[in-house]
């Protein structure tokens, strides 16, 4: 009797938990929805407090102010060319080195991108914009670049390991069929490892989208090249700054990543899942 007890006493426990930690988590949106929702007069009345009415005059705002527009497209190009080159390089790289791991060269070849995950980007920052600076790349190819570059070491390690369990004997029946070392891995391997690759997409680009610390130190010479985090950043006028309009302008920046993430959330639960277990 003690033990149900007990294990009720820490069922209710373990809710609370999670549902504070849910509020905790969920209070930030809230806050920027009814904020984007209100009028700077309601806004200074209180700040937390829901909006009498629903004022859309902040978005039309967001749309009107110089710029936005600009900002919001040179996301959009830096995440979809980033992660387009994420899905082409990497599962081709982690391919070659998965069913060539018994030679030297590729098994030094891992060891040495896997390094990057250990490297704190703030280690390189200086050195980086340096280097940047030196091969007149800082620009959006530049940044391009770099955001490929640092995804590479997570992309390579996860799916090396991935491709690993995919046995090699469907390969083999594919080149007895005629199908050359390039038709084996792009008809048969990249679709058996499609969650995974889904997987690291989808969290890479909402890592692009939302990175603030390599546009900052990259992307600082021309305003016209800014994404939407360094946009938002400098989203204030000479003296003031428009809390209601800001948040809207968060608000609307937010949308890309919900939709990305509630489209291809299955393909991150199965590429988790899937990776879990080797078979």
């Amino acid at each position: 009797m003690r033990l149900s007890v007990g294990g009720k006493v820490l069922k209710v426990l373990s809710y609370v938990f999670l549902v504070t930690g849910a509020l905790i988590i969920l209070f930030p949106f809230f806050v920027t929805i009814i904020t984007s929702l209100k009028t700077q007069q309601q806004s200074a009345e209180s700040f937390f407090a829901l909006p009498t009415s629903f004022y859309l005059g902040n978005f039309e705002s967001v749309f009107q102010k110089a710029g936005y527009l600009t900002y919001f497209t040179n996301s959009v190009i830096i995440t979809v060319t980033s992660v387009v080159c994420i899905f082409l390089l990497n599962p081709m790289c982690a391919y070659a080195i998965s069913r060539n791991m018994h030679k030297k060269y590729y098994k030094a070849v891992y060891f040495y991108v896997l390094c990057g995950i250990f490297v704190p980007f703030q280690v390189i920052m200086v050195p980086l914009v340096k280097y940047l600076g030196t091969l007149h790349l800082t620009s959006q190819f530049g940044l391009i670049i770099m955001h490929v570059t640092f995804a590479s070491s997570q992309a390579i390690f996860l799916l090396t390991n991935y491709i690993r369990s995919v046995p090699p004997d469907l390969e083999e029946a594919a080149s007895i069929d005629g199908c050359s070392t390039f038709g084996s891995y792009w008809r048969v391997v990249l679709p058996l490892i499609k969650p995974m690759t889904m997987t690291i997409m989808v969290l890479n680009a909402l890592w692009v989208w939302n990175d603030f610390q390599m546009p900052l130190i990259i992307l600082n010479k021309d305003a016209s090249t800014w994404t939407l985090p360094l946009f938002q950043y400098n989203f204030k006028s000479q003296y003031t700054y428009d809390y209601n309009m800001a948040f809207a302008s968060y608000l609307v920046a937010m949308v890309p990543v919900l939709i990305v993430y509630v489209c291809a959330q299955k393909y991150i639960v199965a590429g988790l899942t899937q990776g879990a277990v080797k078979t």
